[in-house]
């Protein structure tokens, strides 16, 4: 009897071992599972390195970070003499194929550069580039695609595909749409006179081309130039401003100008101002000696020369006839005015000539008439 319950026992145990041996593959399978996953997801992730460059500054350490760095755009933000770098993001992604776009803002005439990256860098064929779902070259074996300056045109929504070969699954695979904003550069550029568009000549006028740069790109530089009438009035440079020290008549015109970079690769013009300079604010009527009286015939009386004539009005700023509707007097209207005078003032030295002509040749003609009348 106790030989058949031993023998029970051990038969009982060799069931729980057995039950506990299969317990225990299956949990060794399920965790070999997760680990394989959690692998691929890592290895899908590209292996990235981190690395924060620069002095270790503290408040109670001597180094200067201001004196070793060179850009200012690079200097990040300071914090009671700690320097921290800008914010950096980081995708971690487990497909099977991804689109590699810049982490930073991209602006006019960057450089462009996407990368169609496989799971492992395994080996790629027929990949291909999207924007806005429209192919931007035939399938090819170049993973990289890229742009040399780009514009505001070239936004847009990214992706590629391609073909897996060999360990890979062998089938097309298409990566994850990435969008892409070109951000504008600089606004185009608004030229502005100073004092104002229609200066008093002698005086002196600049000539302002105003643009902004934004935050991120406040180191770059830009270069500018001026135009007028379709010709170059100042070439390009650093300085926004065209100067004329003394207005005149001819500094009249249409004015434009031009900002663009120093590698040229982003340029805008300006709208054209139309500049007129005016002319003094009065002249002086001009005062001509008439021509000497000739003698009359002999025979006649002599006639009486014209007398002279009564001066033309010439314009006052206290006439209202010479004042805007506002009750200020109109510089333009003014200098009109005032060449209208000096041309009447020549028109009537003109007729005064014209009468003693007439005057003159009637006496010439009277001796030949009395003559034939008394024969």
């Amino acid at each position: 009897m106790l030989k058949k319950i031993i023998v029970g026992i051990a038969g009982d145990l060799n069931t729980v071992t057995m039950k506990l041996g299969c317990v225990l593959m299956a949990w060794a399978l399920y965790l070999s599972l997760g680990v394989l996953w959690a692998s691929q997801m890592l290895l899908a992730a590209s292996f990235e390195t981190l690395q924060c460059e620069g002095p270790v500054c503290t408040e109670e350490s001597s180094c200067h970070v201001e004196d070793d760095l060179t850009d200012a755009s690079e200097a990040g933000f300071q914090v009671k003499g700690y320097t921290f770098s800008e914010p950096f993001h980081l995708i971690v992604s487990y497909d099977w194929l991804i689109l590699q776009g810049p982490a930073k803002p991209v602006f006019e005439g960057d450089p462009l550069v996407l990368r169609c990256q496989a799971w492992q860098d395994w080996p790629l064929t027929q990949v291909t580039f999207y924007r806005d779902g429209s192919a931007l070259g035939p399938p090819g074996p170049n993973r990289e695609f890229s742009i040399a300056a780009v514009q505001e045109a070239d936004s847009g929504h990214y992706h590629c595909s391609g073909i897996f070969q060999s360990p890979g699954p062998g089938s097309p695979e298409t990566a994850s749409v990435v969008a892409i904003t070109v951000q504008e550069l600089f606004p185009a550029p608004i030229l502005r006179a100073i004092p104002s568009a229609e200066p008093q000549a002698g005086g002196p006028m600049t000539l302002s081309c105003q643009t902004k740069l934004p935050l991120q790109r406040s180191a770059a530089r830009l270069l500018f130039s001026f135009y007028k009438n379709g010709r170059t009035v100042q070439s390009r440079g650093v300085s926004s401003e065209f100067q004329i020290p003394t207005a005149s008549e001819d500094h009249s015109g249409s004015y434009w100008c031009e900002a663009a970079t120093e590698d040229n690769q982003v340029w805008k013009q300006s709208p054209q101002l139309e500049i007129r300079v005016q002319g003094p604010p009065g002249s002086a009527p001009l005062t001509l000696n008439p021509a000497p009286q000739k003698s009359a015939a002999p025979g006649t009386a002599p006639e009486e020369a014209p007398g002279p004539l009564p001066p033309l009005p010439t314009p006052s700023s206290e006439d209202p006839g010479f004042s805007s509707p506002l009750g200020m007097p109109d510089p333009h209207l003014y200098h009109q005015m005032g060449l209208l005078l000096k041309h009447m003032q020549d028109v009537r030295v003109l007729l005064g000539h014209l009468l003693m002509e007439l005057r003159e040749l009637s006496g010439h003609r009277k001796p030949g008439t009395t003559k034939a009348t008394a024969e």
